[in-house]
């Protein structure tokens, strides 16, 4: 048998120690068996014999409270649904199920770091839940904070005279297991980045479990964070392709925000390269190199990809083929005209609306492939141009792959914008020339 000695981690853990003249466990409460690699129970975390009749209701109850578990002893393994809602596609649910079961190996085991990433409702909270309720059950100190939560408690223990501010950032950077949940939804203040990586270089110099959960992708975290989370060796990183369980889906799997709709026949197969119109050379060329642009970015969504051209020229059946073509291997994307996408965002300012802006600014920015389709349509009101520029940086910054299309000159856009998508690192444009097409409305 051996045994991890808890007092080096939290000094409050003796507190759920076992017996200290245990020769099993000597004091600690908890064990790993001595077990060949491969076996079921290789480097799973029991409860000693010494300290079992102890785990007596208040002292559960006292790490829930400890724990920040109060309202989430309801989400445990038992009542996730490992495949997701009925209708999801499978590489979504192939992730979901995936998170699952890293989640299930974590809670066994508490070694290394496990990082579970993807949107809004897409169940990494739940799954982070029941990895605390899992653990404090067999008695163990876990502290579950969402990430403003836990820089809450530092700034009032500047001000609390039962616990010193050292003291408390001691509990939270040493605790046996520490659970982030909503990494990067913080306001990312200097004092807040310095106490963040404070806590996660702690714990990663001294090998110590930690759980985060994070919509953002790893582009978007401070520098000195992200290295830490790129060390294969310690982390493991799974990225949630589900959807907002909460959010409401069409039979294709797309949410209530997707405008695809009767643009859901439009595919590649269909689409047609006017073999027999009267094309210049140059346009039948450029048309050609849109239609092989959009195939490649179907299949591996990289970057953004934009499609430039007059109404009626291709480029919104193009978009809407690579949407169907990626909704077909069961990872449906956000599909939206641009005004459409703004008036959701106003609908949001209703008193009757149940979605907060906030949150459906998030959806739209986060989502991993973005489809924009007539950017300059709108009306470009100073508003409208701000959040423009908010949801184009956001998605720049975040390396996310986006689609746009417009019937917009490049100088027609706004510059801020316009600059990004010049950056060939990151961009490609695509510009039909043709004229519209007379076989129909395209």
């Amino acid at each position: 048998m051996s045994s991890q000695d808890s007092s080096k981690t939290n000094p409050s853990a003796a507190s759920y120690a076992g017996d200290p003249e245990c020769e099993i466990c000597g004091g600690v409460g908890y064990l790993r068996r001595d077990l060949p690699v491969g076996h079921p129970d290789f480097g799973r975390i029991q409860v000693c014999t010494c300290r079992s009749g102890q785990l007596k209701q208040q002292v559960r109850n006292d790490l829930y409270k400890m724990s920040n578990l109060d309202e989430l002893t309801h989400l445990t393994f038992e009542n996730f649904e490992p495949r997701g809602q009925i209708g999801m596609g499978p590489a979504q649910a192939d992730s979901l199920e995936r998170a699952y079961n890293h989640a299930h190996q974590f809670a066994g085991k508490l070694q290394g770091w496990l990082v579970l990433q993807g949107h809004y409702g897409c169940g990494k909270t739940h799954l982070a839940a029941a990895v605390a309720n899992f653990v404090v059950d067999i008695g163990i100190p876990t502290l579950f904070l969402t990430v403003p939560d836990l820089l809450d408690t530092l700034r009032f223990s500047y001000n609390n005279p039962e616990s010193s501010f050292e003291e408390r950032f001691e509990d939270i950077r040493r605790c046996p297991l520490l659970i982030m949940d909503d990494f990067g939804t913080e306001n990312a203040t200097p004092w807040a980045q310095e106490k963040l990586f404070q806590i996660l270089n702690y714990r990663y110099i001294n090998n110590l479990p930690l759980l985060i959960t994070t919509n953002l992708s790893l582009n978007q975290l401070e520098g000195r964070i992200r290295s830490r989370l790129q060390d294969p060796e310690l982390v493991t990183r799974v990225n949630i392709l589900a959807p907002d369980y909460r959010r409401p889906m069409d039979d294709t799997g797309h949410s209530e925000l997707s405008s695809l709709g009767l643009l859901s026949e439009r595919t590649f197969g269909n689409f047609s390269l006017r073999e027999n119109e009267n094309l210049e050379k140059e346009e039948r060329k450029k048309l050609e190199s849109a239609f092989k642009a959009a195939q490649k970015f179907a299949e591996k969504p990289q970057g953004w990809l934009v499609l430039q051209g007059d109404y009626a020229s291709g480029k919104t059946h193009l978009a809407a083929a690579i949407a169907n073509y990626r909704t077909g291997e069961g990872i449906p994307p956000l599909f939206i005209m641009v005004p459409d996408l703004l008036d959701h965002l106003r609908a949001t300012f209703s008193p009757e609306s149940t979605v907060s802006y906030d949150r459906r600014f998030d959806e739209v920015k986060t989502t991993p492939l973005l489809v924009l389709d007539d950017l300059g349509t709108q009306s470009m009101t100073p508003w409208v141009k701000e959040k423009l520029y908010q949801l184009f940086n956001y998605r720049y910054n975040g390396g996310l792959s986006t689609v746009i299309t417009t019937a917009d000159t490049l100088s027609e856009i706004d510059p801020r914008i316009r600059s990004r998508m010049l950056d060939r690192r990151i961009c490609r444009i695509y510009a039909i020339t043709a004229p519209p097409y007379r076989g129909g409305d395209r």
